[in-house]
């Protein structure tokens, strides 16, 4: 097991326990490990919600002279039984249906920042770069080609932006990672600036693609934007 395979096994389920071997001789995996079962821990307590006992009111004695007997009620039929069920468990798929197509977004540049927080993982600062082989299933060749002059690459995966597969790069800047963001399919007039609290970024036309960029807000991303433009092109 390689420090990708183990990676990717740790960011899928924080309790694997398995590459033992690898985690032994791998102090950068050792780290990984770490940051990931400690940023799980801070997610289950997040989700951990007092509730109250409940308490019921004190109901005052019902006057029984007032009481007005109710009919029989007529049993239902076992059809109109599963009738009925039938048509919650259509309701509660229909649901699921609606609830299940991911959150809306009003613009693309809304769409990059908001997927920053659905990888923090990738955001760690490392010396290690991708193997190249990872490198390779995260752009691959029909996408577009891409050299080492970005950048220390040490993240590279595939995700989704506005219904389309794209490679997710990080490479380390002065203050921190940088998100890349390969989108040949998302062609832009021009370019698209990206703030948040703590980041701020670029989208940038690229043919007829585009790249978002984006890092601290401590971030020089000149440079940056330079290297990734010289040395990504688009294979379509």
């Amino acid at each position: 097991m390689n420090c990708d395979e183990y990676r990717e096994m740790i960011s899928a389920d924080p309790a694997f326990d398995g590459g033992a071997a690898h985690l032994s001789a791998c102090s950068e995996c050792q780290a990984f490990r770490s940051d990931m079962q400690s940023l799980n821990l801070k997610i289950a307590k997040a989700m951990q919600i007092n509730v109250p006992e409940p308490v019921l009111p004190e109901l005052p004695a019902v006057a029984t002279a007032n009481v007005v007997p109710i009919a029989t009620r007529k049993t239902f039929p076992k059809r109109a039984w599963f009738a009925m069920a039938a048509t919650m468990l259509l309701a509660v798929l229909v649901g699921v249906l609606m609830f299940d197509g991911g959150a809306q977004y009003d613009s693309l540049a809304e769409e990059v920042v908001a997927h920053l927080d659905h990888e923090p993982a990738a955001l760690r600062v490392s010396t290690t770069p991708v193997s190249s082989a990872r490198l390779a299933r995260a752009v691959p060749a029909d996408v577009a080609s891409l050299d080492h002059s970005a950048g220390l690459i040490t993240y590279a995966r595939s995700c989704e932006i506005n219904g389309k597969t794209v490679p997710h790069l990080v490479i380390q800047g002065e203050h921190g990672p940088v998100t890349i963001l390969l989108m040949p399919d998302e062609a832009l007039a021009e370019a698209v600036p990206l703030d948040g609290e703590n980041i701020h970024g670029v989208i940038v036309p690229v043919g007829a693609g585009s790249i978002a960029i984006i890092g601290a807000r401590e971030e020089r991303l000149e440079r940056i934007e330079n290297n990734v433009l010289n040395s990504v092109n688009w294979s379509t």
